[in-house]
Order: C-alpha cells, then structure tokens, then sequence
C-alpha cells in the first residue's frame, strides 16, 4: 500500500511538473561548432527580447504567453543595474524590478531564458544603465582594465549570479536559463582603450566563466571572446555581415535581430517589414545559424526618466508586439509561420551536411541532408526587383523579389519569405474620457529662482551630470550682472552641450532652443531687453536622458558651455567665467507635485492664462475606463514637459519636437491598468511651456483586422 501509493504521488508530481513548469530536472547545456545541446540534443531556437521593467508584473504572463504561441523558446532580458543598485550595497529587486519573478514566470511557461547581465547594456537606456554614483567613484573608468570598474562590476555580476543560484533558476539547478551574457558590444569601443581593453576582455570572461553558472557564457559583438566564451552577432543582417564564431567549436549564434530601431524626438519609426525579418532569419539559419533572438519581441515603455539621451517613451513598438503587447500583423504571423517552417525539420538541419550551389547570377542555393534520406532546402533570390523560377532536382520553383523557399523534404515548399498569408491589423484608439472642462483642473506655478536663491556657486560653469546626479532632468544656471551695455537689446548667446535651453531675465521668458540626437552642442540667440543696473539671468538647463553608449562615458560633458550678451561685433559682454550660483530640479520636484494629492507644502490654484505660462504643473482626475484594452493618455495638446499617474511616472513628453513631416514624434502614452484604481485616479503633469491640458484625453487601445474592418464598410451599388 505505501509503495502504491509513493508512485502514485511520484506520478503525479511528474505530471505537474511537465504540464506547469517543463524545467523540473537539472540539464546539462553544452554547444559544439553547430548549435547549442541541452541534455544532449542540439536546438535551433528563436528568442524574443523583452525587458520586465519596460512592462509591469501584471502584463508578463501575457506577454510571456503570445511570445511562446508565436514560436519563440527562450525569453531574453537585460539586468537593468541601475534599477536594481541605486546606491552602492542598496538593492531594489521589487516590482517592475522583480528580476527574479521574471524569470520564474518564463519558467512556468515552459520558456528558456537568456540572462545578459552586462552590467553595461547601452539599450536606450539612461547611461546605458550604470548607476550614476559610479561616476563618484575615485580614479574610475569605465568598461577597462581599471580596478576600481572591475570591483563594483564584479560585485554586481556575482550578486545577479547568486541570486539565480540561491533561486535555482540556471539550467544546471533544473532552471530556465540557458545562456548569461557578460559585457555588451565592447567591440564598437574596445580600439579607444588599447591594450587595456584587451586586458579587460580576458578577465571579464574569466570572472564571468569563474562563477560557475552551469551555462554557457556568451559576449555580443565581441570578436576575440576568450574560450569558452561564445562571440555573437548583433544588427540586421547576421546572415550576411557575421564573421563567425572565433572557434570551429562555437556555434554562430544571433543576440539581436532588429525588429525596428529606436525611435528619438524628431524621428519617425523605423517600419522594417515581415518579409524583412524573414528573409534575414532564414539566410543565417541557412548558413549554419542555430540562435536567432529578436530585438525586441516586445518593446514596451521607458516609464519614468529611464530612456537615454532624446530616445522616446515608447520602446520599439513596431515589434511583434506592440508598446502594449497587441499582436503586430502581419510580423508576429509570418515570424511565426517562419519558426514553424524551420522547427518541422530542426533534426535535418541540425544533423545534416550542408551545401552551397549556385542558381544563377543572383541566386543561389543551400541543402542540408542526412545519410539517412532527410533533406531541407533553402533557394534564394536576391534580386531586389525581379521574381525568377529555378531549376531545383529536376523541379520548377519560382521565387518572389527578394525571397527564401524553405523546402522541408527538399520538395514541397513550406514557406517563402516575401509570401505573407498573414492579415494585416490596424491599431484603434477609442476616445474614453475628454479632460476639457477648465472646473477639473488645478494648477502650481513653479518659481524662477533669483541668485540669492542659490546656494551652490562658482566661477566656472559646473557640469550637469555631476551636478544633478541624475536625480532631475533640471538644473539652474543663474547669474546677477550689471547692464554696462550700450545698446538697449543686446542678443543673449547660449552654448549648450545639454539637450533643452529655458532663458528667464529678470523672471521673464524670453525663449528657449534644443539640439536632437544627433548634433551634441546647439546655440540659444535671443534678443533680451535689460533694465538699467542689476539683471538676473536664469537659464533652465534640461536633460532628456543620459548618454548611455561610446568609450570614457564618464568624462561626458553636459551643461552649459558659454553665455555672453553682445550689441554688435565690437561690444560683447562675456558672462562665462563669472559667478554663477546654481539651483538643481524644479520647486514642484522637492515637494512632490507629482503625488498629486499626497503632495505637500504646496497650494494648488484654478487655472490660469495657459497660453503664457511656463514651468507649470498641472492636476487633475479621472476615472478608469472599463474593459481590458490598453488604456494610454493622448497628450497631443501639450508642449514638453513628464507625467505621472498616481505617482507613477508614465515618461517624459515632447510634442513640440516635429518629425520631418510636422508631427510629434509620439503623442499617446501608455498608463498600464495596474497603475490606475477604479476611479479618483491623480493625472500630474509638469509643463515647460506651450502646452494646453484642456486638449488632454483618456483613450483605449485595440487592433483589428484590415479585412474585418472593411468588410463593415457599405459601398454603394454602381448604377
């Protein structure tokens, strides 16, 4: 009865196990010159990138599910060391930071899981996601052969490492992780540090390989990864501009493929296609690749202050999942019947001795077959323009303008790249809630600090970064001078290597400038009118995220690089080298504007003129609306300025930077429902200037198939 009744139970943990977790025992990850093997099977797997703090606990599930029904196997993630250390020994793992309960919810689900733990990662995310006190560490350089970087890296790197072990999340522990990565594209900087990153390159690899995860280690871009450290691909076109693996012994593995690109203020989307991604996945499985991880699977938001420099809220939301984790179609369909084609003959392509052969002068051919009969077919025309038909074992095939066949028994094809069968959706914002009425609105007007405001000052400009810490995207320069001009309005000149200028003299605006993400230094000219005697200058320096890439990242200059006042060529008044005293972030920011009602030491006030005012925060309520879609807050009336609701920050906004063709390069902002209550939810917003919350609304998202929505047209009869 008792031996009955263990193999009952034996039996029955066994079926949990498989039908819930699908990682119960320990596995063995290896790799040799094809393909990674996981308890001795080699694997072709598709991964998509989705990051837990770019989405919320209670969307992972969902996202985590519509990755693995669209044919990925392993889910992979940055470590986000910012969020994580925000001060040295102190570590936040809660929340949208809940790395752990990621990884476990990957797990559930049946999903792999590759850890890149960096801890440099670059991402858009601000200063590529290093802590900024590293910047006060003493004699530090970052991402070298530098001990004071190689302590704090290493300190981190083990404690990510412990923590998945003290959870037995490695694949050697019966866990989900099959790969970690250390270090992130050092090859696009490795030249500008010399023999020392070499240096660096060696004992990154051998610190990481030393903490014995159980799994291999990988190095993205990284051409002279040291054994066993795999070296990856990264870009568009793997297929094409990969070298390979530095080792016969090392699989060509693929760590992102652009599903999109990033997307900055004054940019448009990057719209790459379906037939696209495709075509470049199946060429890099055709030339041997075993490993293709999309970036990203699913973008989602850069809440808070976390995007880099001038990069947008919204992450990738071209992706197959959109910002919200709506299905994109047809690129989440055609990827899908892709990693179908490609599974249902995995074994041949794995087992298979490949083969290359012409099809003519820009075609071409690879098969993979076994001595057992298995044959896959990959045929290949590059030809940009014109469909073409080839001669394949005695068959016709034509091929579409730029297209793979992908010919599971080396006869019938199951799949062609620009041949998509997948219905086009269309995203559909639904107007829930206008916030127009002038009565729901409350507002704070923020001060224009004066120099005895100041309590920090110097003769020489300081530097932003170093200064704020990156606790505000605001610092103040401020500076009381007398008017000894002869002219009555001279032209302020502003330098900046910041992103954003706000001029205020003598408590008036008198206008603003910005640069963009390509051009690092931009010029304010303004004419000003001064009073006779003593002026105060108040220039707002604004920050729209760090840099978060390039060699020496902490010698980065930010901040205000020259001011003077000139009446013409020969008269110029040269206010650099005085004294300067310095305000750092907004009066609202100290005392917490942004919790709206649980803000204090401030009286909020009805509406004033909107139209004139600058540095004002504005309040209001509103209800959530029912139902499950996407909930997202179009701010299309408004100038520059953040958001937050409920004391959560949604992101920063800036409609008044145009695209090319005179739109905002991003308008609707996400509000995950687990931000909101069911009502009485607090909308604060701080608004440099030249917005109007009155044109604010509360919509829901949804897509809908193009067939669909034209099959509910009516057209009328031709007569």
């Amino acid at each position: 009865m008792e031996k009955w009744l263990v193999m009952v139970m034996v039996l029955v943990s066994w079926r949990i196990c498989n039908a819930r977790e699908a990682f119960c025992a320990k596995s063995e990850v290896t790799y040799d010159g094809r393909s990674l093997i996981i308890d001795g099977q080699r694997k072709i797997l598709f991964a998509g990138s989705i990051h837990y703090p770019r989405s919320t606990p209670q969307m992972w599930p969902n996202l985590i599910a519509k990755a693995k029904e669209g044919g990925v196997d392993v889910i992979q993630t940055y470590v986000f060391w910012n969020l994580h250390e925000p001060q040295p020994g102190k570590y936040d793992f809660s929340g949208r930071n809940d790395l752990v309960g990621f990884i476990k919810e990957a797990k559930a689900q049946g999903m792999y899981v590759c850890l890149r733990i960096g801890p440099f990662i670059e991402s858009e995310w601000t200063y590529g996601g290093f802590p900024f006190w590293l910047h006060d560490i003493p004699g530090i350089v970052y991402r070298t052969d530098n001990e004071p970087f190689k302590f704090y890296m290493q300190n981190f790197t083990t404690k990510i490492v412990n923590m998945m072990k003290e959870e037995g999340l490695y694949a050697s522990q019966g866990g989900p992780i099959i790969l970690s990565q250390i270090e992130n594209e050092y090859n696009n900087i490795q030249r500008a540090f010399g023999q020392a990153a070499s240096q660096y390159v060696q004992w990154a690899a051998k610190m990481a390989v030393g903490l014995d995860t159980g799994v291999p280690w990988i190095m993205c871009k990284q051409t002279d990864a040291p054994d066993p450290v795999i070296n990856t691909c990264n870009g568009m076109k793997c297929g094409e501009t990969f070298t390979g693996p530095n080792s016969p012994n090392k699989p060509a593995l693929w760590t992102e493929n652009w599903t999109s690109f990033y997307q900055v203020y004054g940019g448009q989307p990057y719209i790459r296609s379906a037939e696209d991604l495709a075509f470049h996945v199946s060429l890099f499985i055709a030339r041997n690749g075993s490993y293709v991880n999309y970036y990203m699977y699913h973008g989602g938001t850069n809440f808070g202050r976390t995007s880099s420099a001038y990069v947008i809220t919204a992450y990738y939301d071209q992706a197959p999942l959109d910002e919200y984790g709506l299905l994109r179609q047809p690129k989440y369909g055609h990827l899908k019947q892709l990693h179908t084609a490609i599974k249902s003959c995995s074994t041949t392509l794995l087992q298979g001795v490949q083969r290359n052969f012409s099809l003519g002068q820009l075609q071409e051919g690879y098969v993979f077959e076994e001595e057992k009969g298995g044959c896959v077919a990959f045929l290949i025309n590059n030809d940009i323009q014109k469909k073409v038909t080839v001669q394949f074992r005695n068959r016709s095939y034509e091929l579409l303008p730029k297209s793979i066949s992908i010919l599971p028994d080396c006869q019938n094809v199951a799949f062609n790249t620009a041949n998509v069968n997948t219905t086009s959706n269309q995203r559909i914002i639904s107007p829930k809630q206008k916030l127009s009425s002038v009565d729901v609105w409350k507002q704070f007007q923020d001060v224009i600090p004066s120099f005895e405001d100041t309590s920090v000052k110097s003769n020489s400009f300081l530097e932003q970064m170093n200064t704020t810490k990156d606790q505000t995207d605001y610092l103040w320069y401020i500076h009381r001078f007398e008017n000894n001009l002869s002219c009555s309005k001279p032209t302020l000149r502003v330098q900046s290597a910041a992103h954003v200028a706000h001029a205020f003299v003598n408590n008036t605006y008198i206008g603003g400038a910005h640069g963009n993400h390509d051009v690092k230094n931009f010029t304010l000219e303004l004419p000003v009118t001064l009073h006779e005697g003593t002026n105060n200058l108040s220039i707002l320096s604004v920050m729209v995220g760090l840099p978060d890439s390039g060699a020496f990242l902490e010698r980065r200059f930010a901040g205000l690089i020259s001011v003077q006042l000139d009446c013409s060529e020969k008269e110029s008044l040269s206010l650099t080298n005085s004294l300067w005293g310095y305000k750092i972030g907004l009066l609202g920011e100290q005392l917490q504007a942004y919790k709206g009602e649980n803000s204090s030491g401030i009286e909020w006030s009805q509406l004033g003129n909107i139209k004139e005012q600058t540095l004002v925060w504005y309040k209001t309520a509103f209800d959530t609306p029912k139902g499950d879609d996407p909930v997202v807050l179009d701010l299309g009336s408004m100038g520059k300025g953040e958001a937050w609701v409920n004391g959560q920050g949604i992101g920063r906004y800036w409609i008044l930077f145009h695209d090319s063709k005179g739109n905002p390069s991003q308008s609707l902002y996400h509000v995950p429902r687990s931000f909101l209550k069911d009502s009485g939810n607090v909308l604060v917003l701080v608004e440099e200037g030249g917005g109007n919350p009155l044109g604010i609304s509360l919509d829901t998202v949804s897509v809908t198939d193009l067939d669909q929505k034209f099959s509910k047209l009516s057209f009328p009869s031709s007569a």
